[in-house]
């Protein structure tokens, strides 16, 4: 389930960002038996994943947020620091994803330092959906939970490492072209199982709305207690209403999110129970990072299998009608027996 991270390291996030700097200069690779190595910082898990695939052992790899860890609300701890003071290239995900580290890698990039790239806004923004109204965001950052679409992002990562260490240009570029068949029969194998399950029945609700491009590429209708970021607050308001919604299309089972504390998709299975009907938990999801490493969801392409299998065996289960309360079922009951 959900879980947190180290200790913050206690700095103002101008003196992090000073320290940072200041720090940085001279030599950043690291030597390795066929000559330097790029020193590459990926900040979540699918981003870290493509790297690993494309570059494997030529680039010493450090990935900043483990399983359970919420990008949203994660603080930079003193080694992530070390880490972005070492760095040759530092990739990470933008959109106001990583919403604590943003103005560091925005200054590092700035600064020459290292080469720091946002890679989902590299992406064309006709492609990209919306954030929440009334807010000074632009874009939905969950961009990886469109396959298709988080392969123009693997090429852009594929493009960068390339530009920053040609001596292993043929060697990314093969990898990168088995990468993207990989992510090729992924898209086909999330297709396919959707497509398992009839029109009304895909309504996938969630803890935070992370699943829009998902929805979007899939054929669902996403629906989520949270806004976009995690660090919003749920309202009273918001629990009634998607309560309103499970009980009028008679949705059969809701989500929990590996990143995200079960508190809130617990408070609307009482609003549903209360209201008469049952709503069960349909699994976890990995919404904005893997799994542990050494399981099947441990990877970008194993946590997206999880997700539509899950998701399928979940909302394919036969719904109670909405109109079936538990006195209905307590009288049938007792006329049966």
């Amino acid at each position: 389930m959900y879980a947190c991270h180290q200790k913050p390291f206690r700095l103002s996030l101008l003196a992090l960002l000073a320290l940072t700097l200041t720090a940085c200069g001279g030599a950043r690779v690291v030597a390795g038996e066929e000559g330097p190595k790029l020193r590459v910082v990926a900040t979540t898990g699918p981003i870290g994943d493509a790297v690993r695939a494309i570059a494997g052992d030529a680039v010493e790899l450090r990935v900043l947020l483990g399983p359970g860890i919420d990008p949203h609300t994660y603080v930079a701890i003193e080694s992530d620091v070390r880490a972005f003071q070492r760095a040759d290239v530092i990739f990470y995900n933008g959109l106001h994803l990583e919403a604590q580290l943003e103005r560091i890698l925005r200054q590092l990039g700035k600064r020459g330092a290292a080469t720091v790239v946002a890679v989902a806004e590299t992406l064309p923004a006709e492609k990209l959906l919306g954030w929440e109204p009334a807010t000074d965001k632009t874009h939905d950052p969950h961009v990886w939970h469109d396959v298709q679409l988080w392969q123009e992002a693997v090429q852009a990562i594929r493009d960068t490492l390339i530009a920053a260490d040609p001596t292993h240009a043929e060697r990314y570029g093969a990898s990168a072209a088995a990468y993207l068949a990989q992510l090729d029969a992924l898209d086909a194998y999330i297709r396919e199982h959707a497509a398992t399950l009839p029109p009304e029945r895909r309504i996938l609700v969630t803890a935070h709305d992370a699943f829009g491009y998902f929805g979007r590429a899939y054929g669902f209708e996403v629906e989520a207690i949270q806004g976009i970021s995690s660090a919003t607050e749920a309202s009273a308001a918001d629990i009634q209403a998607l309560t309103g919604l499970i009980v009028a299309r008679g949705v059969p089972a809701i989500f929990v999110e590996s990143t995200i504390s079960p508190r809130t998709i617990e408070a609307v299975r009482a609003a549903v129970r209360a209201a008469g009907r049952e709503v069960t938990l349909g699994g976890e999801l990995y919404s904005d990072a893997p799994g542990a490493p050494d399981g099947p969801a441990g990877t970008y392409i194993g946590m997206m299998r999880h997700n539509i299998d899950t998701i399928v065996a979940a909302l394919g289960v036969q719904a109670a009608s909405p109109r079936t309360t538990m006195t209905d079922l307590a009288e049938r009951a007792t006329a049966l027996s």
